[in-house]
This record gives C-alpha cells, structure tokens and sequence, in this order.
C-alpha cells in the first residue's frame, strides 16, 4: 500500500483494509459476521486476508447505508445477486440498479399522499407534463405498489 492508494491483486491484513476502505477494524469484523463481508483467504499465521473486491463491497455498503439501506436489506441484495450472477462486475451493476429501484420507489411511496389527493383530471395531467419515459417508470412504480387507480 502506497499513500493509501491498493495496488490490483494485493491481499489485505484488517488493518490495512480498515485504512483503505475508511472505516474500523471492528466495522470490518461486525460486516464479516453477518456475511456481508469474506476473507479472500487465511495467511499461515491464520489471519484473514481480504481483496480490492472486498474493499469495493465495503464502499457498496456504505453507499447502500447512505441511501438508508439497513444491513439486513444490503445482505439480502448481496445473497439474491450472488445466487443469480457469479460474475463479480455484473452482480455489481444488478446490485446499483436495484439500489436505484429502491430508491425510487421509496421516494413514490414520500408522493403517494400527494397522488391520493388528485382528482383524476389533475393526475392525468401531472402526467402528461412527464417525459414519457418518466411516466412509464412513475406508472411502473405505482403498478407495483398497488396504485394503478391514478392513469
């Protein structure tokens, strides 16, 4: 490790991850035990060693926990996506896509007092202002949360 920077393919002591990642050694075992994190391997002296793709799932984490992910539901997004995609670069696109979703259909359930008070004449409208990629994904959403009265 130079300047803080992780050189590609090097193993990682806890500490050394814990520096590069920005983040405790006790955060990094806490992750490690409710299976959001795995050592790469063991040294000979039984440390664990963890690798750049490690470090790329601790700032997933982190960003998941910045959007208000709790641990759970970012565990459970890491276990859906490793049982569908084994190849690391995809799983991680899956997993900002649904990320996103995510987002998105919290911030239409922060709208949905605002939809239920429209009369049908004002949602038409409202949506008619909308790109029509925008209201497909907004009419999606709602399809999904069980408010298809608003179309």
């Amino acid at each position: 490790m130079r300047n803080g920077i992780a050189k590609k393919g090097r193993l990682y002591r806890i500490g050394e991850l814990s520096e590069l990642a920005g983040i405790s050694p006790r955060t990094i075992d806490y992750y490690t035990g409710l299976g959001l994190l795995a050592p790469a391997k063991r040294s000979t002296g039984n440390y664990r060693l963890y690798d750049d793709e490690t470090l790329s799932r601790i700032h997933r984490i982190e960003q998941l926990k910045a959007q208000k992910f709790t641990l759970e539901e970012i565990r459970e997004q890491f276990a859906s996506l490793n049982r569908v995609v084994p190849d690391e670069a995809v799983t991680r696109k899956l997993s900002e896509l649904q990320s996103h979703l995510a987002q998105l259909e919290r911030e239409v359930k922060e709208l949905e007092p605002v939809f239920d008070q429209l009369k049908p004449q004002q949602a038409k409208r409202l949506f008619r202002t909308l790109t029509p990629q925008t209201a497909a994904c907004i009419e999606a959403l709602l399809l999904l949360l069980g408010k298809n009265n608003l179309m």
